[in-house]
């Protein structure tokens, strides 16, 4: 009997654990049409956005997102002075505004990509710009550089045919 008990308590939590995650996966799915909806309405470029940033610090890395139900531009930058994330504006591509981040998970990232574009021979827009031309017909919608043991790659995530592809592009 206990053994029977047992083996119900397990298929109930694997149940359970894969209801739970259901959701998840729905909204990253939805989150993701949202995202290629509402990328398809804005001229500005993540390109564009990496040279605006520029005039606040290095970028390090870069997204388009969906915030508080609205997209955005964010990018985190590098100065003596600490981490910034900068907003660009979507109808101009300027610098919309820039705050020091402070969170303790988003500093933890930022030191990360810090330490990867540390290695880095070539820029977040250099990357960019090559990944897009080997991908005709796609844009790029994010750019995050990691270390792959001891040699600098970025994560470039490219929306191309109403399809999300990241690509592995060296830095060096």
């Amino acid at each position: 009997m206990r053994s029977t008990t047992h083996r119900l308590t397990w298929a109930g939590a694997i149940v359970m654990g894969a209801l739970a995650l259901m959701p998840r996966a729905y909204a990253e799915e939805s989150d993701k049409a949202a995202l290629a909806t509402a990328l398809a309405k804005v001229s500005t470029t993540l390109e564009k956005g990496l040279q605006a940033s520029e005039t606040i610090g290095k970028p390090i890395s870069a997204k388009f997102e969906i915030e508080d139900g609205k997209l955005q531009l964010s990018i985190y930058t590098v100065a003596p002075a600490g981490f910034t994330e900068v907003i660009v504006a979507l109808d101009s591509g300027g610098v919309a505004s820039s705050e020091k981040i402070t969170d303790a998970d988003d500093l933890k990232a930022a030191s990360a990509q810090n330490a990867a574009m540390a290695k880095a021979t070539v820029s977040l827009l250099t990357a960019t710009e090559r990944t897009v031309q080997q991908h005709a017909g796609s844009r790029s919608v994010s750019i995050f550089p990691e270390l792959r043991g001891n040699e600098p790659m970025a994560a470039v995530t490219l929306l191309g045919d109403g399809q999300f592809t990241t690509v592995m592009q060296k830095l060096n």
